[in-house]
């Protein structure tokens, strides 16, 4: 990180950052995070995340970032997984195995149709 040592680089650094994330949102990028907290691993959080970069890698789906967390607090609910495209709301979604991780990457991230039954509220 950059030393801020004026006002003038503190502007500057938050204008690189919102440059940053105008690209970002403008791009489309999608962020998929997996819960790795020990009670997602043990609920099977392992096999989801290899489902969704098997799919991803054999699909050939482009733009997506595939990122891990810790325990989101809601252990009832593993294996747990959060999907963002650009700036739109986050989605979370609970009791995600690879098979229901597949679905979510075909219907959410690649036709923009959210997988009601396994939204959690948040």
């Amino acid at each position: 990180m950059p030393t801020v040592k004026s006002l003038e680089d503190l502007k500057r650094i938050r204008e690189e950052a919102l440059q940053k994330r105008q690209v970002k949102a403008a791009s489309g990028e999608i962020h998929i995070t997996v819960a790795m907290g020990t009670c997602g691993i043990a609920a099977g959080a392992r096999e989801t995340m290899k489902a969704i970069l098997n799919l991803i890698e054999t699909e050939n789906l482009p733009g997506i970032i595939v990122t891990q967390t810790g325990c989101i607090g809601l252990c009832e609910r593993e294996p747990i997984i959060q999907v963002q495209i650009g700036e739109q709301a986050k989605v979370t979604y609970g009791k995600v195995t690879p098979e229901v991780a597949k679905r979510i990457i075909k219907n959410h991230v690649v036709d923009g149709k959210v997988v009601e039954d396994h939204v959690i509220p948040m």
